[in-house]
C-alpha cells in the first residue's frame, strides 16, 4: 500500500470520520445507533478522547479511508489499563489490508501507553442479513481477540434483534503491577508510535 499514509488524528479529520459513521449507523447493525451524532457532537467527542488515548486515519492522496481509536472500557481508575477500541473503514476501502494497518498501529501506540486489554463490543448474528455479517468477529479473531462474554438478542434494529459480544485481546503480563498508563498526547513523537511493529 505505497499512498498510504497512517496518522494522528486531528479535529479537522472529524468531518471525514463522521462521514465513514454515516454509513453504519444508516445501513448497517454494526452499530446500534438508530441516528448519527451531529458534527459538533462528533468533533467534542474525538477532542475528548484525544486527550488521553490513540486516535488514528488511514489516508490515500489525503483522503481518509478509515479510522481506529481507543476509549475508556469503564469509568473508575482500577480499569486504567484496559480500553474499548473501534475501527471503520469506508465501503470502497475494504479487503485492501486497512484493517489490519489500522489495528496494529493502534496496538503499537497502546502498547507505548503501558494498555494491558483491548476490547471490542462487537454485533454479531445467527443469520447473516443485508444489514449484518460476523466479519468484524471474524476480524478480530484474526488479531488474536478471544470472546469473553455474549448477550442474547439485545440490539434491536432493522426490525429485528441482534446479539453482542465482548472480545478481548491481552498486550502484556498480568501478573505483576502494571506501569502507569501514559496519556498519548505524552508519548514520544515520533513515528513509531502510530506505524505497526516490523
Amino acid at each position: 500500500m505505497p499512498n498510504i499514509t497512517l496518522r494522528r488524528a486531528t479535529p479537522e479529520d472529524a468531518p471525514a470520520m463522521l462521514e465513514i459513521f454515516r454509513y453504519y449507523v444508516e445501513h448497517t447493525a454494526v452499530t446500534f445507533a438508530y441516528e448519527p451524532p451531529s458534527p459538533e457532537t462528533f468533533r467534542e467527542a474525538l477532542c475528548r478522547r484525544m486527550e488521553r488515548y490513540p486516535c488514528l486515519v488511514a489516508e490515500e492522496d489525503g483522503v481518509v479511508l478509515g479510522y481506529a481509536y481507543a476509549s475508556p472500557f469503564k469509568a473508575g481508575d482500577a480499569y486504567d489499563w484496559a480500553v474499548e477500541t473501534t475501527l471503520y473503514l469506508r465501503r470502497d476501502a475494504q479487503g485492501k489490508g486497512l484493517g489490519r494497518l489500522l489495528h496494529d498501529g493502534l496496538e503499537n501506540a497502546l502498547r507505548r501507553q503501558n494498555i494491558l486489554l483491548m476490547n471490542a463490543c462487537i454485533a454479531v448474528t445467527e443469520l447473516p442479513d443485508p444489514h449484518l455479517t460476523n466479519q468484524s468477529m471474524e476480524f478480530h479473531s484474526h488479531m488474536g481477540y478471544r470472546v469473553t462474554a455474549r448477550f442474547d438478542r439485545c440490539g434491536y434494529k432493522f426490525h429485528r434483534w441482534y446479539d453482542m459480544i465482548w472480545m478481548e485481546k491481552a498486550l502484556g503480563d498480568r501478573d505483576r503491577p502494571p506501569l502507569p498508563v501514559i496519556p498519548f498526547p505524552q508519548v514520544e513523537d515520533d513515528d513509531r508510535q502510530v506505524s505497526p511493529q516490523s
